[in-house]
C-alpha cells in the first residue's frame, strides 16, 4: 500500500449490526471495538483506515430459518430492528465518546470534525414499518434517518430486485399505493429512501413521486457488471438530475465482469466502474456504499483498515483531492443535507 494522504470516509450501507448480533451473540459489543476474522469493520481497524461513519443497515434476516426470499412478519422485524438499535446504543455508550449516532449532517460533521465515528440509522427493507406508517415517527425519534423500501424481496411497499446474473433490473411491478405514501412521508420528515435493492419500476415511481434527491446507497454500474442489482446508464443520469447520488459497492459480484464472488479482484475494476459514474453523472454525484459485513469484499478492501488502497488506487488514476473528497464524504454530506433539511 502506498503512503496516500488519509482521507475521511462516509459510507453509505454497511451490515455490522446484523453480523454481531448474529455471530457474537454474547459479546456483540465488545466485538465492535478489535478486529476479528472476517468482520470488515471494527474500531481499531475503522480509526485506522479513515472510516469515518456512514449509514448502518438494519437488515431483518429469515424468521424461523425461513428463506431469504420469504418476507418477515412486521412484529418480529420490528423487534429485530429495535435490537439493532439498541446494539449501536450500546456501542456507542462503551466507546468512551468515540462514536457518536447521528441525526443531522451537522452532528455528523461536528463528529467527523472531533475525531468521532459518526453512524446514521438505516433501515434495509421497510418490513418493521406498518402499512399505515403509524410507527414511522417513533423510528424517527429512535434516530431512523434512511429508509430502504425493500430489499430484494417484495413487502408491503414494493417489490425488491432479485438476484440475477445477467439480468435487467426490469423485474416486475414497482411501488404499492403503501409504497407511494411512505416516500412522501419520508419526504416531509427528512428520512432518505434509499433505491439499492428496489426493481426498475420502482425505481422510477420513486423518482416520479419524490421531491428529494435520487440516492442508489450501494449499487454499481450495470453496464460494465450485468446483474440486477446494479443501475442502468439511464437511472444514473436521473440520479444526477435530482442531484443525488451513487455509492460504489464494493461487493466482488456487482463488480466483476463474470458476476462471480470471486474475491480476487483489482482495484482497477472499482476504479473501472468510478469512471463510468462520473462519466455519467459527475463527479458530484458519486459516492461509496462498501456494503461491508454484507457481502464479500475485494481481498485487498476486506477490512476498513485497507481504504487507503481504494483511495491510492483513484489518486493514481487522476483524481486530485478536491474529487477524492467529494467522492469520499462530500456528496454524501450535499445530498444528506438536502434531504434531512438540516
Amino acid at each position: 500500500m502506498t503512503n496516500t494522504p488519509q482521507i475521511p470516509i462516509f459510507d453509505g450501507h454497511n451490515d455490522i449490526l446484523l453480523k454481531l448480533i448474529e455471530e457474537c451473540p454474547d459479546n456483540s459489543v465488545e466485538a465492535f471495538f478489535e478486529p476479528r476474522a472476517g468482520q470488515h469493520i471494527d474500531m481499531q481497524s475503522a480509526q485506522s483506515g479513515g472510516f469515518a461513519g456512514g449509514l448502518f443497515a438494519m437488515f431483518i434476516p429469515p424468521e424461523d430459518g425461513k428463506s431469504f426470499r420469504t418476507t418477515p412478519g412486521q412484529e418480529f422485524a420490528r423487534d429485530y430492528t429495535m435490537n439493532m438499535i439498541t446494539l449501536l446504543r450500546d456501542i456507542a455508550a462503551a466507546s468512551n465518546g468515540k462514536v457518536e449516532i447521528c441525526r443531522s449532517v451537522k452532528d455528523i460533521r461536528s463528529a467527523m470534525a472531533n475525531g468521532k465515528m459518526a453512524p446514521v440509522l438505516h433501515i434495509e427493507g421497510a418490513e418493521a414499518i406498518l402499512p399505515d406508517l403509524s410507527n414511522l415517527e417513533a423510528f424517527y425519534n429512535d434516530g431512523l434517518r434512511s429508509i430502504g423500501p425493500v430489499w430484494s424481496r417484495s413487502n408491503a411497499f414494493a417489490h425488491g430486485v432479485p438476484f440475477k446474473f445477467p439480468a435487467s433490473p426490469d423485474t416486475g411491478p414497482g411501488l404499492t399505493n403503501d409504497g407511494i405514501e411512505l416516500v412522501k412521508a419520508c419526504n416531509e420528515m427528512g428520512i432518505a429512501v434509499d433505491l439499492s435493492h428496489i426493481n426498475e419500476k420502482g425505481f422510477w415511481d420513486v423518482a416520479r413521486v419524490s421531491t428529494k434527491p435520487l440516492i442508489a446507497s450501494h449499487s454499481n454500474v450495470h453496464a460494465l457488471c450485468p446483474t440486477t442489482r446494479n443501475l442502468t446508464d439511464n437511472q444514473l443520469k436521473a440520479i444526477k438530475d435530482t442531484n443525488g447520488i451513487a455509492g460504489l459497492n464494493f461487493a466482488v459480484a456487482f463488480l466483476r465482469k463474470d458476476g462471480a464472488k470471486n474475491q480476487d479482484v483489482p482495484m482497477s475494476t472499482l476504479v473501472e466502474h468510478v469512471n463510468h459514474m462520473v462519466d455519467i453523472m459527475g463527479i458530484d454525484h458519486v459516492g461509496l456504499g462498501s456494503d461491508y459485513d454484507g457481502a464479500p469484499p475485494p481481498y485487498d478492501l476486506d477490512s476498513t483498515a485497507k481504504l487507503p488502497t481504494l483511495t491510492s488506487a483513484l489518486r493514481d488514476a487522476g483524481y486530485d483531492d478536491e474529487a477524492l473528497n467529494k467522492i469520499c464524504h462530500a456528496n454524501w454530506l450535499r445530498v444528506l443535507e438536502e434531504t434531512w433539511g438540516e
